[in-house]
C-alpha cells in the first residue's frame, strides 16, 4: 500500500486519562498540613492523548487506539479528542474499568505527579484494530512503562507496522518502578525514539548524555533527546545535531515533551531536514509551557511559525 493512499497520517496506540492540574502552590504537600493552590484545571491528560490532540491541531489526520473506562472521564477523553478531529473509533470504553487520572502539582520549572492508572494498564495488543494500523502512515506509542498490558507485544506490533509500510516513534515516559528495562528488543523497530534527558540516561545506563545517545542510537533509527528549556539533541548513528530552546514564560510544563513530539513528527512526516524537525519541535514544546495543561492553548501551525520568528533562542 502506497503512503499517499493511507487514510491517516498517524495512528496513536496508548494510554488515556484526565489531568487535574494545580498551580500557584507555595510548596509541596506535607503530612498533616494543608497547602492552597491558586489555579486549577481539569483537562485531557496522558502523553499519548496530548500527542494525538496536538498533532491533529497541526493539521494531521490522526486515529487513536486505546482503552478507558465507560465513565464520565472516559467519555470526556473521547469528546476532547474528537473535538479537534482525532478519529476515536479505536477507543474501547470498558464498563468494568475506571479511567485513569493524574493529579499534577505544577511549579515554574517542574511538576510532581500522582497517577491512578485505571484502564491504561489493561489495553492489550489483541484489542487493537489492526485495520486502523494498516490505514496509517506512522505509528506512535507513548508511556511504555505505564502500559503493562501492552509492553510484551509492542515489539511484534511495531514489527507488523513496519511490514505494513509505516514509520514508527516511541516516547518511553517515566518508569514509576525505577527499573527502566525491556526496551532494547523494541528499539530496532523504532524509527524515532523520543526520551527526555533523564529517561535516556536511565534506559542506556550511561553517566552522560553523549554516551547515552550513542548507546541508544545503536538500536533505534533516530534518537531525539528532549532537554527542556535547553532544547534537544538528536543522534543518527554516531552523528549528533543539537537545537536550542526558545525563550518563553513558563507557566506549566505539563505536555511540553508531548507537544515537542507532535511538532517533530509533524515535520518528520513532511520529510523535512532533521534540523527543521528539531527546531519546530522545540517551539511546540516551549509554547506548551505558556499555559496550564497540555492541550488547551496549543496553536495551529501559523501561530507556531509566528512564535518562532518573534521569540529569541536560548543559547
Amino acid at each position: 500500500m502506497y503512503q499517499d493512499m493511507k487514510d491517516f497520517d498517524a495512528v496513536v496506540v496508548g494510554e488515556l486519562n484526565v489531568d487535574i492540574i494545580l498551580g500557584g502552590l507555595a510548596g509541596l504537600p506535607e503530612l498533616g498540613q494543608e497547602k492552597l493552590a491558586r489555579d486549577m484545571l481539569f483537562t485531557l491528560g496522558s502523553s499519548s492523548a496530548i500527542f494525538a490532540h496536538n498533532l491533529s491541531r497541526l493539521g494531521r489526520k490522526v486515529v487513536f487506539c486505546g482503552k478507558a473506562g465507560d465513565d464520565v472521564h472516559g467519555r470526556y477523553v473521547v469528546q476532547a479528542l474528537s473535538s479537534v478531529g482525532v478519529n476515536t473509533s479505536g477507543i474501547i470504553l470498558d464498563r468494568g474499568l475506571k479511567t485513569g487520572l493524574t493529579v499534577s502539582l505544577t511549579y515554574p520549572r517542574d511538576r510532581a505527579l500522582v497517577t491512578f492508572p485505571g484502564a491504561m494498564e489493561h489495553l492489550t495488543a489483541a484489542e487493537i484494530d489492526f485495520s486502523l494500523i494498516g490505514r496509517a502512515r506512522h505509528l506512535h506509542v507513548s508511556s511504555y512503562f505505564l502500559q503493562a498490558g501492552l509492553q510484551r507485544d509492542l515489539p511484534a506490533l511495531f514489527k507488523r507496522a513496519k511490514e505494513l509500510g509505516l514509520t514508527t516513534s516511541l516516547d518511553p515516559g517515566h518508569d514509576p518502578d525505577d527499573k527502566w528495562g525491556g526496551l532494547f528488543e523494541l528499539l530496532p523497530h523504532v524509527d524515532v525514539f523520543l526520551p527526555n534527558e533523564e529517561e535516556a540516561l536511565r534506559i542506556a545506563g550511561a553517566a552522560d548524555l553523549g554516551a547515552a545517545g550513542l548507546e541508544l542510537a545503536r538500536y533505534a533509527g533516530l534518537v531525539v533527546v528532549k532537554k527542556g528549556t535547553d532544547g534537544a539533541v538528536a543522534w543518527n548513528g554516531p552523528d549528533s545535531l543539537s537545537t536550542e530552546g526558545y525563550d518563553a514564560e513558563v507557566v506549566d510544563t505539563t505536555g511540553a515533551g508531548d507537544s515537542f513530539n507532535a511538532g517533530f513528527i509533524h515535520k518528520f512526516l513532511e520529510g523535512r531536514p532533521l534540523e527543521e524537525c528539531l527546531e519546530f519541535g522545540a517551539a511546540c514544546g516551549a509554547i506548551a509551557c505558556t499555559y496550564l495543561g497540555g492541550t488547551l492553548g496549543f496553536p495551529d501551525p501559523d501561530k507556531i511559525e509566528e512564535f518562532m520568528s518573534s521569540h529569541k533562542r536560548l543559547a
